[in-house]
C-alpha cells in the first residue's frame, strides 16, 4: 500500500519548471547554450560555449528580452528586481542576474555552472519570465565582480532571448 502511495505522488508532481537560451554573435552565429533549471534555492544555470574568443568573460542575465545585434544593447541593464548594486563580491548585495566568469579555451569551447539564488523560473519579483523577458549576454572580457553597475566586462559579445523549455 505504502509503494502504491509512493507511486501517486511521484506521479503527481510537476515537473522542475526549466528554461533554454540560444546565444549568438552579431553575425546570427550560435556560440553557446544554457540550461535553466528551477530547485529549491533558486535557479541554476548551465552554459556550454562553443565558439567563444579565448579568455574569461563576464556574463549575466540582463532585464529585457530582446538581442538586437549588432551591440545587445536592447537587452538592457542587469536583471536586478532587488534593486542592489552590481558584483558578485560586493558587500551590499548583488545584482539577481550577476554571475561568475566563464572561460573559454582556445578552441572557443568552455563551461560554466551557477546558481541564481533571487531567481525564478516561476511566479513574483524574481522571475526570469516577466513581462518583456530576460536575455543572457555574454561580454568581451572579465567582470571584475565588484564594479557597479556592470563590472567593466567590455562590450556585449553574444545574447539570447530566455524561453520557457518545451
Amino acid at each position: 500500500m505504502l509503494a502504491a502511495l509512493s507511486l501517486a505522488l511521484t506521479l503527481a508532481a510537476p515537473p522542475a519548471a526549466a528554461a533554454h537560451v540560444t546565444l549568438k554573435d552579431a553575425a546570427g552565429a550560435t556560440v553557446a547554450t544554457a540550461e535553466l533549471t528551477q530547485t529549491e534555492k533558486g535557479v541554476r544555470l548551465k552554459l556550454q560555449a562553443t565558439a567563444l574568443p579565448a579568455g574569461p568573460h563576464g556574463f549575466h542575465v540582463h532585464a529585457v528580452g530582446q538581442c538586437a545585434a549588432p551591440d545587445f544593447k536592447s537587452a538592457g541593464g542587469h536583471f536586478n528586481p532587488g534593486a542592489k548594486e552590481h558584483g558578485l563580491e560586493n558587500p551590499k548585495g548583488h545584482h539577481a542576474g550577476d554571475l561568475p566568469n566563464l572561460v573559454a579555451g582556445t578552441d572557443g569551447k568552455g563551461s560554466a555552472e551557477a546558481l541564481l539564488p533571487d531567481a525564478t523560473l516561476g511566479e513574483g519579483k524574481g522571475s526570469l519570465f516577466q513581462e518583456g523577458g530576460t536575455a543572457l549576454v555574454i561580454h568581451a572580457g572579465p567582470d571584475d565582480l565588484k564594479s557597479d553597475p556592470a563590472g567593466n566586462s567590455g562590450a556585449r559579445i553574444a545574447c539570447g532571448v530566455v524561453e520557457k523549455a518545451r
